[in-house]
């Protein structure tokens, strides 16, 4: 018999199944050493730092022995060469997983305005790598219609393997783009992208700056989010994940694992996961497959 408040087997799948995304601050190998090296992580790319500080810090995680997921940033690629080279470097560090966003530079610096160039010109020659992921937008994009949105995620999985969504607070937002986007026909497995525990002032101004307003405001009308403003309190991801597990199936709907935003919160990031893992049923099946319909 399953002990209360018991997480099931597909959410428990889905919190062991997951990645902390690392910001290449200063500082950043600090907190990446803070790590186990079993837990996966990922390193942004932003136009503030350019390719190179992300290829600087996986190169160092993966000589600590972490298994590392870069993440390219499509209008920060000067070319067919440059993306050759970024792409020759990392397998070279042996990394086998790539997460390829269009970027958040207003200008490209070469011919890559998004993700999909990127995926197209990686098809034409023989890069190594294993898996290829590509960011979904379930709460939309402040520039982007859904729309284009959609049809772009249906030419990217021609290429991709995995989804990662943006932060979202919302899990029926979540659960009505998830069914939707089957519908539509995208049948790429989705990573959830989710806040990692922050404390909940700090939270909402990064979530205001990346443009997730509309989240924002949901998680403004939650019971005791005011109080946890007032008390100094984090917020935490569980609530959201069991949410959506009630919503939809996990396996069914194609939910392989969860993206924690950290900004860099390590440690609060590694004692949710310990605490998320302690609600684990003990009796509940390890089974992490999906099959997506």
């Amino acid at each position: 018999m399953a002990r209360p408040g018991a997480q099931s087997a597909e959410l428990n799948a889905v919190i062991r199944n997951s990645s902390i995304e690392i910001i290449p601050l200063k500082g950043a190998d600090q907190v990446v050493a803070d790590l186990p090296v079993d837990r996966p992580l990922t390193i942004t790319c932003s136009p503030r730092f350019g390719l190179e500080r992300t290829l600087q810090h996986v190169a160092r995680a993966r000589r600590a022995g972490h298994r590392v997921v870069p993440h390219l940033a499509a209008r920060m690629v000067g070319g067919r060469q440059e993306l050759r080279s970024f792409v020759r470097q990392v397998v070279d560090l042996g990394v086998d997983d790539l997460y390829v966003v269009g970027g958040d530079g207003d200008l490209p610096v070469g011919p890559y305005g998004d993700a999909l160039g990127i995926l197209q010109d990686l098809a034409e020659f023989d890069h190594g790598l294993r898996r290829l992921g590509v960011g979904c937008y379930p709460e939309g994009h402040p520039k982007i219609d859904d729309g284009v949105l959609h049809e772009a995620l249906l030419r990217k999985q021609e290429h991709a393997d995995y989804m990662v969504s943006q932060l979202c607070f919302d899990s029926g937002a979540v659960a009505r783009w998830l069914r939707s986007a089957r519908a539509g026909g995208v049948r790429l497995p989705l990573r959830l992208g989710v806040a990692a525990p922050l404390q909940t002032r700090k939270l909402i101004e990064l979530s205001l700056r990346i443009g997730v307003g509309q989240s924002v405001r949901f998680l403004s009308k939650q019971h005791g989010i005011v109080g946890n403003l007032l008390l100094g309190r984090a917020y935490e991801p569980l609530d959201l994940v069991t949410e959506l597990s009630r919503e939809i199936s996990f396996a069914q709907d194609g939910v392989e694992g969860l993206h924690l935003f950290s900004f860099n919160q390590v440690e609060p990031t590694l004692g949710w996961l310990s605490r998320a893992g302690e609600l684990c049923d003990p009796d509940a099946p390890d089974d992490s497959s999906i099959a997506i319909n």
